[in-house]
């Protein structure tokens, strides 16, 4: 009799299928982790100091370097071996807002909510002036400002946003939604599974208006101008964040530039165009960085202690790196004080692992995975020639988190249809927080593609939305009091019970087809 057959019969007949037919779970285990993570939780402590006592964490900041040296020290406090700052390579320069003052003071006075864009100059004190529109969609229309620029204060005939809508900003996962996830059969293929390739008239648009912008740019920079409004993406005062100039150490001078909220900025646009003059006065200070362009990433680990498995090894991380407007709570110290807890919680109960443990809180994520990138292209291989180092056979899995304050609902399977049994068994005992759902889909944007591109198993757990996409990615919203904390102590809690699974399990987490080579394009 076939053993499929043999395990169906068994269970018509009311007869339980025996432990070895099922992926192994350590009952008595998974309890002791679930009363440190939920009833003795240090998460939000832990959140406290990379929020708002680091303070704001863009690529080599400051507030970057803070978070990173308190992280390495509580990791030591914790008893974690290793614990240090290694680097990924060269990033660039760091970047932090020192001062930020701008407010219209005729026709009235009102203080507008206005970020300087990253990598921007300040304005070398505080300057006063009109606002001037600038309306110019071609290089050839910007020549009749020249010479009628200097120190002005600027701002370009722009649209409003779109209507705004009447959707919640905040939401959870719905049954239907899970179900929908779960009952997904293929995961979409390659690197591009959500891109859609541009026809040739989309990629000359593309180009025309990028060469517009940069020449507007040195146009602005040539002409002296004092200050740039531009008009931020977000409503409500909310202001999503981005740079206005490259953090590369040879990148050109750009002028000061404030990205204002939508309500403000239309203001200011209704009332020049109403005929009624606004004069506005601003001071910012913001300050490059430069002593040391490497990248850094924060790591640890609880060694393993199997003689034949030692050497083989189990990661978790998140990205500890944020944009400015904010100190970046939901994206991302959430997901790193969660991967902090967990480690906290596997040291507490004085977890002895098979495999070693190891940490990682990766950082200039948000420039495009380079602190991942860089750790993965020096310990394992490159996914350009995927020509592999032997440290890539011994990794088992790597565990990411990075979309949110959400509870965990479930896995990203990343296409990896073997470990969908494993995780199903693991997931068990959390049915009652909410985490059922293994979907084979693959998810983007955030760390763990750079361990699936070199064929290491790479996860991203599935996360409640909350209002992550409307009010706080990016933006001046990002603050520790937009996290959630019981969600992020299940979340810490089921991350620890995956990682003791996954160094203590027989065999590593099966491997989906080594991906061929992916040249940079």
């Amino acid at each position: 009799m076939k053993l499929k057959l043999l395990f169906s019969c068994l269970i018509t007949a009311g007869i339980a299928v025996p432990s070895f037919a099922q992926e192994p779970v350590d009952a008595a285990m998974v309890q002791k982790i679930r009363e440190e993570g939920l009833n003795h939780s240090k998460v939000m402590e832990t959140a406290f100091y990379l929020t708002d006592v680091s303070g704001p964490r863009l690529a080599n900041s400051p507030g970057l370097k803070r978070a990173q040296n308190w992280a390495v020290n509580q990791l030591k406090t914790w008893g974690m071996a290793n614990s240090k700052l290694e680097a990924w390579g060269k990033f660039g320069k760091g970047w932090e807002v020192q001062k930020n003052y701008a407010a219209i003071t005729i026709p009235y006075y009102h203080a507008i909510i206005a970020i300087p864009k990253a990598w921007t100059p300040g304005t070398n004190g505080l300057i006063k002036g009109e606002v001037m529109i600038i309306k110019a969609d071609s290089a050839a229309e910007l020549e009749q400002y020249k010479g009628k620029l200097a120190g002005k204060i600027v701002i370009f005939d722009t649209k409003a946003p779109t209507e705004r809508t009447w959707k919640v900003d905040a939401a959870r996962y719905t049954d239907e939604e899970l179900t929908e996830m779960g009952n997904a059969k293929v995961a979409p293929a390659g690197p591009r599974r959500n891109a859609v390739d541009p026809n040739a008239a989309q990629m000359a648009a593309f180009r025309k208006l990028r060469a517009f912008r940069t020449a507007l740019s040195q146009f602005l920079v040539d002409e002296k101008a004092g200050l740039v409004l531009s008009q931020a993406r977000g409503t409500d005062g909310t202001v999503f964040t981005t740079n206005g100039a490259s953090y590369a150490d040879t990148a050109k001078a750009v002028a000061p530039e404030l990205e204002t909220s939508s309500e403000d900025y239309q203001r200011i646009l209704r009332l020049i165009k109403g005929g009624q003059p606004v004069q506005l006065e601003a001071d910012i200070k913001t300050q490059f960085i430069t002593d040391d362009l490497q990248g850094y990433d924060v790591v640890a680990e609880i060694p393993g202690t199997d003689k034949k498995l030692k050497d083989q090894v189990v990661m978790l991380g998140g990205h500890l790196d944020s944009w400015h407007a904010a100190t970046g709570a939901t994206d991302n110290a959430a997901g790193s004080a969660v991967m902090l807890e967990a480690m906290r919680i596997l040291k507490a109960i004085n977890f002895k692992p098979k495999r070693t443990i190891r940490i990682a809180l990766w950082s200039s994520e948000e420039q495009g995975l380079f602190g991942s990138r860089g750790y993965v292209a020096n310990h394992f291989g490159d996914p350009k020639t995927m020509e592999l180092k032997p440290e890539q056979a011994k990794l088992s899995a790597y565990y990411n988190l990075d979309n949110g304050t959400g509870k965990i609902r479930g896995v990203y399977l990343q296409g990896d249809s073997a470990a969908a049994p494993i995780f199903k068994a693991w997931l068990e005992p959390f049915k009652d927080l909410g985490a059922t759902t293994l979907t084979i889909r693959n998810t983007g944007g955030t760390d763990h593609l750079s361990f699936d591109a070199v064929g290491i198993p790479g996860f991203q757990f599935i996360q409640d939305a909350i209002d992550y996409g409307s009010r706080t990615h990016h933006s001046n919203q990002d603050t520790y009091d937009r996290l959630i904390e019981d969600d992020l102590k299940q979340a810490a809690t089921i991350v620890a019970s995956f990682v003791y699974h996954t160094a203590q399990r027989a065999e590593m987490i099966p491997r989906k087809e080594l991906p061929k080579p992916q040249p940079a394009r």
